[in-house]
């Protein structure tokens, strides 16, 4: 053993696990952690991008399509505003998602149900409520220096 060229005995030895078993664990909670992670901003960005759609596109289309009006909740000051809104709010979330992304999300051992449901919770009513919120605000800004 230990013969060879030094980059065959550090391959050997990452196989090997510097003969340790129990680091396969480790490897098994840094693999979960990584899913998990990225199912959360999967699930973020989707419930995000959908509250955008509810706030530009009731807003942008209510000239040409007046039935529209219906789905404009959140009553935004007009099309320009809530366009730019929406654009200046997408430019202040993505920084504010590179920490979690490069970070990750714990990993907790429970069952992968309870799991699931606090991640959608979380991060899913999160991702639908943010937008609505910081949208609206950003929104309200803009209007005042019309």
């Amino acid at each position: 053993m230990n013969t060879g060229t030094q980059p065959a005995r550090e391959a050997a030895n990452i196989i090997d696990l510097d003969s340790n078993p129990t680091k396969l664990m480790d490897i098994v909670e840094i693999g979960k952690q990584i899913l998990i992670t990225r199912g959360t901003l999967t699930t973020f960005s989707i419930a995000n991008d959908v509250a955008k759609y509810f706030a530009i596109i009731p807003a942008a289309m209510i000239s040409i399509y007046p039935q529209l009006d219906i789905l404009n909740i959140m009553h935004l000051a007009n099309p320009y505003s809530a366009i730019l809104s929406a654009v200046i709010f997408n430019a202040i979330i993505i920084p504010m998602l590179i920490p979690l992304a490069l970070r990750g999300v714990k990993y907790r051992p429970m069952p992968a149900e309870k799991l699931l449901m606090y991640n959608l919770l979380v991060y899913g009513l999160g991702g639908i409520i943010a937008p609505f919120i910081g949208i609206k605000i950003i929104d309200i800004v803009i209007t005042m220096f019309m």
